[in-house]
């Protein structure tokens, strides 16, 4: 790998500043490209494509822009509309953004971290899981857009690069600091300090609530003109040497300062000022961007006429075909599929598969999923986790609330993507599923049997355990084995409770751990258990007695519990089964991975000639 992001720390926290800096533009802009304003045909043209074939069975890009719409369309339609009313004010203002101005400001960026191109992108994906093609249409463009649409408004001027200039060469004063939450408390140490500025570290330490400063006496970062609250800032440059301020009030804390020693004012080389002067300029251009994109934003918003089409039934009877209509202008549900698919398809055609194979199974054992099956498992699903009405049946309709409380699931995205596979897997294995009596005895023991009480010591080595053995065989009581437990115990439960762990119960998932201990009485020493890496010296307390002694009282549950895991079990495998022996051709997936690292053509206010005409 050329570049180890370890190797790039120091310059990875600016990076990622930067990369969340025009807040407004990274989330609302996630895509400003000539994909999503191209024309109905051509997504026609393209919706017969084939995405993938699974079993000699294709997946059309229309199947997969169907899907993706389903579950992601509200909110790239939202998205698009803020995106679509910025690209608007850019042709009414006459402006465009080109490629070569793209290229630049990422030269540009990749320069001021130090990095060439390739790496700063490469670290981008790495760190912030944004590709070139990404970081090109969805930061760089929108950000040159808007930086052009409020260029009057962002400019700094003499007197915000004087006080920015100030805020980091000005004059200082380093100062303590005591922080308590009650006015009165501050007063009264205020007075203390006043009267005895000598103490006033240690007052500090004693009383000041900010851990951070307290610990050293109360000493705090050096504070310099126009880089927080003014009043705070005027209060410190009043002071002389050791002289202490009045209660100051921030929020809901009251501060009392020290005035330690003044720093003079700094200057900077000659030959460094032009490089300082461009760098605060730029930062004072970033800070008015952000307040001028969200008033520009809030204004565009006020003031468009949108009318959102997807997910409005009588909407889309009247405009079929459209999802939005944006200030006159059309958004066509196959621009947002097609945007969908450009954002989540590689993940929604693994859905798209999966369902694919499960329904060639089905197909091939003639089997079909009803309604009733759907109703039928949402029901299990609502008991299994006790959302349940007065008389034991589901509640369904609390159920559903709860599955779509996230906002983002629908009622038809919990049934297609969770439902739908779990019955149809189950009814390809059902039929299968069969509980014999050694099945059940096996499940009453593991359930309702005797259970084993033990004192455990787990050891890292065989060295350590065969010492630890030798000692609890020689000194055989329960009190020297919780002392070697303690003492010597790497696991938490074993160590801190003088070796008492939980009942060791058969058939729980430690094959090697049960057959030790159900071979013990109690007072007898297990020998040196080999599980994992770990090695476990035990020491038997005895047996508890069943919770359940007669099988036959509790046989319909231990057989509704053992079909329900064995049938898990049975989905995982058949899906499993399915899928080793697919042919499976994934050319979203291939094309993805195929995709060159050259920063790719990005929309310009002209690319909307095409929907215009």
């Amino acid at each position: 790998m050329p570049l180890q992001p370890a190797r790039l720390m120091p310059t990875l926290a600016l990076l990622k500043r930067f990369v969340v800096l025009p807040l407004v533009i990274a989330t609302v802009f996630s895509l400003i490209g000539s994909s999503w304003l191209c024309s109905h045909a051509t997504a026609q043209d393209q919706s017969n494509s084939v995405v993938a074939v699974v079993n000699a069975e294709p997946i059309t890009r229309k199947a997969l822009s169907d899907a993706s719409l389903m579950r992601y369309g509200v909110d790239v339609l939202d998205n698009m509309i803020n995106r679509h009313l910025i690209l608007q004010a850019c042709q009414k203002n006459g402006i465009e953004v080109t490629n070569d101005e793209v290229r630049g400001e990422i030269e540009r960026l990749a320069a001021k971290f130090g990095l060439n191109v390739q790496s700063y992108m490469q670290l981008l994906e790495e760190e912030r899981d944004i590709t070139p093609a990404q970081y090109s249409r969805e930061i760089v463009w929108p950000m040159l857009a808007l930086r052009k649409l409020v260029a009057g408004q962002v400019e700094p001027t003499q007197a915000e690069f004087n006080q920015a200039y100030l805020s980091q060469f000005g004059e200082a004063v380093k100062c303590r600091v005591i922080v308590v939450p009650n006015k009165d408390t501050a007063e009264s140490l205020r007075a203390q300090a006043a009267a005895n500025p000598d103490e006033f570290s240690g007052l500090a330490k004693k009383y000041s609530k900010d851990e951070a400063t307290a610990s050293v006496g109360g000493l705090m970062a050096p504070i310099r003109r126009h880089t927080g609250d003014p009043a705070l800032e005027n209060a410190v440059f009043e002071l002389q040497d050791k002289e202490v301020s009045p209660v100051i009030t921030m929020g809901d804390q009251f501060l009392v300062l020290q005035a330690v020693r003044r720093i003079p004012a700094s200057t900077p080389p000659p030959t460094a000022l032009p490089a300082i002067k461009e760098q605060i300029k730029d930062r004072i251009r970033d800070q008015k961007m952000r307040g001028a994109a969200s008033r520009l934003f809030a204004q565009l918003q006020k003031d468009a006429k949108v009318t959102k089409v997807l997910g409005d039934e009588k909407l889309q009877a009247q405009y079929p075909g459209v999802a939005a209509v944006i200030n006159g202008q059309q958004v066509t549900l196959s621009a947002v599929g097609a945007e969908c698919v450009k954002r989540h398809g590689v993940d929604v055609l693994q859905g798209e598969i999966n369902r694919k194979l499960l329904t060639q199974a089905m197909r091939k054992s003639n089997i079909k999923v009803t309604r009733e099956d759907i109703t039928a498992e949402i029901s299990r699903a609502a008991k299994s986790m006790g959302i349940v009405n007065g008389d034991g049946s589901a509640d369904l309709v609390s159920w559903m609330q709860n599955v779509t409380s996230d906002g983002n699931t629908t009622a038809e995205i919990y049934e297609t993507d969770s439902v739908w596979p779990s019955v149809a897997l189950k009814k390809l294995v059902e039929d299968e599923i069969t509980i014999s009596k050694d099945d059940l005895q096996r499940g009453y023991e593991s359930s309702y049997g005797p259970r084993v009480e033990i004192l455990a010591c787990v050891l890292a080595d065989q060295r350590t355990a065969q010492k630890v053995w030798e000692m609890a065989r020689d000194n055989p009581t329960e009190e020297f084995f919780g002392q070697l437990a303690e003492q010597y115990s790497i696991e938490p439960v074993s160590s801190s409770n003088r070796g008492k762990v939980p009942p060791v119960r058969k058939f729980g998932g430690q094959p090697a751990i049960e057959r030790e201990v159900f071979g013990l009485n109690a007072g007898d020493l297990s020998g040196i258990v080999a599980t994992g890496d770990k090695y476990i010296v035990m020491r038997c307390q005895g047996r508890t007695e069943p919770v359940v002694k007669d099988m036959a009282a509790v046989q319909s549950e231990l057989v509704r519990d053992l079909r329900e895991k064995k049938l898990s079990l049975a989905m995982a495998e058949k899906f499993d089964s399915l899928k080793a022996r697919a042919e499976i051709d994934n050319f979203l997936e291939a094309a993805k991975n195929l995709q060159p690292e050259a920063t790719p053509r990005v929309a310009q206010a002209g690319d909307s000639r095409q929907q215009r005409k």
